[in-house]
């Protein structure tokens, strides 16, 4: 069953989207030439863009009719940018979750989730001190425990070695298959774009 579809989509008179469906509970993947809309699309499907034409449907409903807190909340964007306080890991946690006015996590469900990510650092390291990598890793554990709908993951893994890379994609699709959450990854890994995912979907640049 699809949860997201794309109909007839434009965006900034240069990004025409065909007719696009991603089907609930599995794993897709976008691929395609830069420039090509990827990253765009995602910010199309938690309305944090918004298109010059065509519709954009969750569940069934057109998103410009839905609530954008709530669609953000369950159609979560993880993008190239990592934003962390500087403070410790589990007080990062802690922010996030006082942000949505949600009970914190225990210090176990936190190192679950870090672990998830393999990122199994001590809760009290300061994030200012981690490397992109692990800051990376971090970030990815906090947004996955919030436990959205569908969990959209733009270039995950680029500051990650493969092995790495391997292992925390690995850990989320799992997870994800677990719990029942969407999955949807840009990368331009071509292996593990292969490996992991269900579906394949791909962007062509208009010339």
């Amino acid at each position: 069953m699809e949860i997201l579809t794309v109909k007839d989509v434009i965006f900034n008179q240069n990004l025409h989207y065909p007719s696009i469906d991603i089907f609930e509970n599995h794993t897709t993947f976008l691929q395609g030439p830069s420039g090509c809309g990827k990253s765009t699309l995602l910010k199309l499907f938690n309305a944090t863009l918004s298109p010059d034409q065509g519709v954009i449907s969750y569940k069934g409903h057109d998103i410009s009719t839905l609530n954008t807190i709530t669609l953000r909340q369950e159609v979560l964007l993880v993008s190239q940018s990592v934003y962390l306080f500087d403070t410790s890991i589990s007080e990062n946690f802690d922010e996030y979750y006082r942000y949505r006015n949600l009970a914190p996590l225990s210090n176990e469900q936190k190192k679950d989730f870090l672990h998830i990510c393999s990122a199994d650092f001590d809760l009290a390291s300061n994030c200012m001190n981690m490397s992109g990598g692990e800051r990376q890793r971090i970030y990815l554990a906090i947004c996955l425990s919030l436990m959205p709908k569908v969990f959209m993951l733009d270039e995950p893994t680029s500051a990650l070695d493969y092995e790495t890379a391997t292992r925390v994609l690995e850990n989320i699709k799992s997870f994800c298959q677990e719990n029942e959450i969407t999955l949807i990854v840009i990368s331009h890994d071509a292996n593990l774009t292969q490996h992991y995912a269900d579906h394949i979907i791909t962007l062509e640049k208009k010339v």
